[in-house]
């Protein structure tokens, strides 16, 4: 069972779906299916009960997201556990997040690298920035992990410098990383969201970085693509699979605000594990209501709140 945020951009949930199709055709041995926390459907309750009609006598949820925050560490959780009470007869297993994986460093190797093709000079890594953009949220320890991304990366591929921006939430946001980015002095600024799929979210980075690429004429901005359905981020999901049975994929707690008292969020130790998408469970895209939304659906001041978006991810769909 893929556990998907969801997204009212059609785009990005057409992207998951397809997405958990491939996975479906990589686990031939497994029957797969998906769902949604929010705004897009079939809903994560639906996926469920999808596969328990279909027979199955053991779920491995996985969520479809990239880091441990609030979605992972709360929401998912809270509606897997809601089915697993009412379906004792069932053994649901949950999977990890993806983490910092070397495949998925592989994968984003991958898509700058395709940006870097595509342009029409050649420009040395030496004189190109790196601007790693993570989706942003309200757990410090799940946006450091862009940084670890970011800086591994950068010392991997040769950069002369490496960024961080988020696309909402957490600070800098992409436009002020991008103007202070401006000013360092390099010839070419790769924009690279880590993030699975599209939606609002990456159409935003993607907006500023053109907004600022007309700023600065001097200066090469180039749009890399996210990881989407790349065939290392697909291996990633299957090794979450296994890791799951076997029982040793556990998630990184040892700086979990809901565990540890870390600076900034020392209220936030020992808070309950709910979700908060209630309000919007399966609510349509915007196809489903006809208009389109120009901002996210912020979740703001909830234990669990870790974004300011839709789907991957974005990063996380």
């Amino acid at each position: 069972m893929l556990c998907g945020h969801g997204s009212r951009d059609v785009e990005a949930v057409e992207e998951f779906l397809a997405f958990s199709q491939l996975l479906g055709e990589r686990l031939s041995d497994y029957d797969v299916d998906s769902g949604f926390l929010e705004f897009a459907r079939p809903v994560i309750r639906d996926g469920l009960e999808a596969l328990k009609g279909r027979g199955a006598e053991r779920i491995i949820c996985l969520p479809g997201m990239l880091f441990a925050a609030g979605h992972v560490k709360n929401d998912v959780p809270s509606e897997v556990n809601a089915f697993a009470a009412r379906n004792p007869e069932l053994e649901v297993l949950m999977g990890r997040d993806l983490g910092i994986d070397a495949k998925l460093l592989r994968a984003s190797e991958a898509r700058i690298e395709s940006a870097e093709r595509a342009c029409a000079e050649v420009v040395a890594r030496a004189d190109t920035l790196l601007l790693v953009v993570g989706r942003g949220t309200n757990d410090s320890d799940a946006n450091s992990n862009v940084s670890k991304v970011a800086r591994m990366l950068w010392e991997g591929m040769g950069f002369g410098w490496a960024e961080v921006a988020y696309s909402g939430v957490a600070y800098p946001l992409v436009d002020a990383a991008l103007n202070r980015a401006a000013r360092l002095g390099f010839a070419r600024i790769i924009v690279f969201p880590y993030f699975l799929f599209t939606g609002v979210l990456v159409k935003r980075i993607y907006a500023w970085a053109d907004e600022a690429a007309e700023r600065n004429p001097g200066i090469e901005i180039v749009n890399a693509p996210y990881l989407n359905d790349h065939p290392f981020v697909l291996d990633c999901f299957v090794d979450r699979v296994q890791g799951a049975l076997a029982g040793d994929d556990h998630m990184n707690c040892s700086l979990c605000k809901y565990r540890e008292q870390i600076i900034g969020y020392e209220d936030a130790l020992g808070s309950p594990q709910a979700g908060h998408h209630h309000h919007v469970r399966g609510v349509g895209t915007d196809d489903d209501h006809h208009h389109p939304h120009d901002h996210d659906h912020a979740h703001r001041g909830h234990p669990g709140d870790n974004h300011g978006g839709a789907a991957d991810g974005e990063p996380s769909a």
